[in-house]
């Protein structure tokens, strides 16, 4: 939240060369960037995921009452947003009220959605 205020209050940044980022104002759009395509590639992934997780589920036998696939991602799925955004929200805290806090927020949201992107990956590659 803290670091998409900075942003929207700095403008829009169509021409920022993000190869040669060298302002904070720069560096912090660039961060965000690069996190706004990291969530871009998770999302592909989740209707991947998800699709193959609903698969599994057809696959069960209708006695079964236990979770099915697609309910247990979807309520990970869940906890790991709540658990993403407040640990990234506390990773900016070493920068809090710092120009550069909106960077740090944003390169912790990427790395961690890239690996959530590769764990989602996972899912569906992996047979059980």
């Amino acid at each position: 939240m803290i670091a998409a205020l900075f942003l929207l209050a700095a403008g829009p940044a169509e021409s920022l060369d993000c190869a040669d980022a060298m302002t904070q104002y720069a560096m912090n759009m660039c961060a965000r960037r690069d996190y706004e395509a990291a969530d871009a590639e998770m999302n592909a992934q989740w209707k991947i995921t998800t699709a193959g997780m609903k698969q599994r589920d057809h696959g069960l036998q209708p006695d079964d009452k236990r979770p099915k696939h697609f309910d247990t991602l979807l309520a990970g799925q869940r906890a790991w947003l709540t658990f993403r955004d407040q640990h990234c929200l506390l990773a900016g805290f070493a920068m809090r009220g710092g120009s550069a806090e909106p960077m740090v927020h944003s390169g912790c949201m990427e790395t961690l959605t890239r690996a959530r992107t590769a764990q989602l990956k996972s899912l569906v590659e992996t047979d059980y």
